[in-house]
């Protein structure tokens, strides 16, 4: 069976939970389809490089996984109907990876990157605290 990379965004307005079950439906497609998947990456919201749809932004999920075209159509035409999903792409690879992608390595680094400065989030929109007592603002 062929391999296929699958990427959707969905709206910013989604709650974290509707877009689990929208990727858990999407599993579902495949596997009932005869497919498998591989791998399943939930990278969260991002910014978007151009409004789309009036979005700033978007929750990721990227799919990797091996299976017929069938249930491949099945998930597109399932993904053109929901309002919720702005935006997705399949393509078709040689190879799967069993490695992160690079929106997960991105993901990673962001999550570092705000560990170390011990960034906080609070009603405001987050912010930078000091790590230690008494250091300077």
């Amino acid at each position: 069976m062929p391999f296929y990379e699958h990427v959707f965004i969905a709206r910013q307005d989604a709650a974290q939970t509707q877009v689990d079950e929208l990727a858990a439906q999407v599993k579902t497609i495949i596997e009932q389809g005869g497919g498998k998947v591989t791998k399943q990456e939930i990278w969260g919201l991002r910014s978007l490089t151009y409004k789309i749809k009036k979005n700033r932004k978007g929750h990721y999920v990227h799919f990797n996984f091996d299976s017929p075209w069938a249930p491949v159509a099945e998930v597109e035409r399932q993904l053109r109907l929901n309002e919720d999903v702005i935006r997705y792409l399949t393509v078709r690879v040689d190879v799967l990876d069993d490695e992160p992608s690079a929106g997960m390595l991105a993901k990673q680094a962001k999550e570092r990157r705000d560990a170390k400065w011990g960034r906080r989030e609070d009603e405001f929109g987050g912010g930078f605290e000091p790590r230690e007592e008494g250091g300077a603002v």
